[in-house]
């Protein structure tokens, strides 16, 4: 576990100005303000055990590696917190179903679904303090890609456990080496075709299993069809030791496999 001061809470890595990708990195990071620590109650091993469990170890470098491999270079928008500071994909109010397990945009139950935070813990200050910029950055992120290239797209790059754990509310379905998670509205089949060209060669790709939708900016988000967007899941086998182990010799490979979706839909 790193604890540190107060790190950036995000970042936006240009791209090529011709551009319309973003690669969206929202689970990487491993860092928790000392100020956010407080407020968690596992003793620092837990912390440590849970942090390996919850966080998509490495996708920052496989985002990084992609960008520089690609023909043209996309944008990259990097957490650079935890998830357990806030969650930046799930919805901050009641149309959440992952705050059925505790773990809505701030989770209060760990993975294996044991306390993380008290049950009179208060989510508005996080909310306000990191959920909120957050939100407000990705989506200017995404404006500014629609304002460059008339339109916006976004590929969610994430990682997930081999076995299923505990908090995983669809996690009997199949958990083929990449889950593509798509939305009725923001995910159009040539983007999907791309992926599943990208990642022919790793042993199959299949569809909304375990993990299911993609993230849109909330102000796009059902009403604008220039911003498409798919989630990409790495099943963790295919390139690191699990849980929270060092990358292996897949990495690589999987760095040009994104960077191969990101040429299959730049132009």
């Amino acid at each position: 576990m790193s604890v540190a001061a107060e790190p950036p809470s995000f970042e936006l890595l240009p791209g090529a100005a011709d551009s319309p990708v973003l690669l969206h990195v929202p689970h990487a990071a491993r860092e928790i303000p000392p100020a956010v620590r407080s407020g968690i109650v596992l003793d620092d091993t837990a912390l440590e055990r849970e942090l390996d469990h919850i966080t998509d170890a490495h996708t920052d470098r496989i985002a990084e590696a992609a960008a520089r491999l690609a023909g043209v270079t996309p944008w990259r928008f990097v957490n650079r917190l935890s998830r357990l500071v806030v969650d930046p994909e799930r919805f901050p109010d009641e149309r959440e179903e992952m705050t059925a397990v505790g773990m809505g945009a701030v989770y209060t139950r760990t993975t294996h679904r044991e306390v993380l935070r008290p049950a009179e813990h208060d989510p508005r200050p996080l909310i306000e303090r990191y959920f909120r910029p957050y939100a407000r950055a990705m989506t200017e992120a995404v404006a500014g890609r629609l304002a460059a290239t008339g339109r916006a797209v976004i590929l969610d790059v994430h990682s997930y456990p081999t076995a299923a754990l505990p908090y995983e509310l669809h996690g009997s379905g199949p958990r083929p080496p990449v889950c593509l998670g798509t939305d009725a509205v923001h995910t159009p089949p040539k983007l999907v075709r791309a992926a599943r060209k990208a990642f022919g060669e790793i042993g199959g790709t299949g569809l909304d299993s375990p993990f299911s939708g993609t993230y849109v900016p909330l102000d796009f988000y059902g009403t604008d069809a220039r911003v498409t967007a798919l989630m990409v899941e790495i099943r963790r086998d295919t390139y690191m030791s699990e849980p929270g182990g060092p990358a292996g010799p897949g990495l690589d490979r999987l760095e040009e496999m994104v960077a191969a979706v990101v040429d299959g839909v730049s132009g």
